[in-house]
């Protein structure tokens, strides 16, 4: 049964959080170079997509203890396998390799806690990146980019080919701050999908960055479902960024 058919018969549960679980296993900096990145000169430690190949022990423990706790899906440990966000460890050749492991580590543990009745299903996390394509990082020059949308769009295409060809059930596009960069990535999702012959459905999850309710490039809730309305969406949500007094 499709993920698609269940949704409309109950409420499916989404996994917690990735990063916070990582921190709590006390990593050290070794933990994350493991033997193949041992001679790197740029520190390691933070960089969690990493440990999908260094200690992959520690993230299908995450994921089996989400499963456990009654979670239906999964998100990956993919939030910055891209090249854009690894550029900062020097390992834009692996990005791809971090995405696909993820992706296959959460489709082992899913995997293994399925059942016919209770099939449980794999979110692949593409997130925002470290750039931004709305925003200039220079207050005195508006025009500035530090990246432009085909560069952001061929990240986003080849991650997502190796969370597709790792396993997942859905896409998770999350921690929105900016609809340039959530479009590029659903574009890639899209022109992926189709030359793999693939139909997975595509969330979106939107980062708030004030009380007003908005995004970090300055978009209303109202503003932003305009500006993806045209795309064929599975569901929109928010993640945990409000703030309350």
């Amino acid at each position: 049964m499709s993920i698609r058919d269940i949704i409309k018969n109950r409420i499916l549960v989404l996994d917690g959080a990735m990063g916070t679980m990582i921190q709590s296993y006390g990593l050290t900096e070794d933990d994350f170079r493991g033997q193949r990145f041992a001679d790197s000169n740029v520190e390691m430690k933070g960089n969690n997509d990493m440990l999908n190949i260094t200690r992959p022990d520690v993230i299908l423990d995450i994921h089996r203890r989400y499963l456990r706790a009654g979670a239906d899906i999964i998100s990956t440990n993919t939030f910055s396998s891209q090249r854009i966000s690894e550029a900062d460890y020097q390992l834009e050749d692996v990005s791809r390799e971090m995405a696909y492991e993820g992706a296959r580590l959460a489709r082992q543990a899913a995997d293994e806690f399925s059942t016919p009745d209770r099939p449980r299903f794999v979110a692949g996390s593409v997130g925002p990146t470290n750039k931004t394509c709305s925003m200039s990082p220079d207050v005195s020059d508006p025009a500035k980019r530090d990246v432009t949308y085909d560069e952001m769009y061929a990240a986003y295409e080849e991650q997502i080919d190796g969370l597709i060809d790792g396993g997942v059930d859905i896409l998770l596009i999350e921690t929105i701050f900016d609809t340039l960069n959530a479009k590029a990535a659903t574009d890639a999702a899209l022109t992926t999908m189709r030359k793999k012959g693939k139909q997975l459905p595509i969330m979106l999850s939107v980062t708030i960055s004030d009380l007003a309710g908005r995004t970090l490039s300055g978009q209303t809730l109202d503003a932003f479902m305009a500006s993806v309305a045209s795309y064929p969406i599975f569901s929109i949500g928010l993640n945990c960024s409000f703030k309350t007094k």
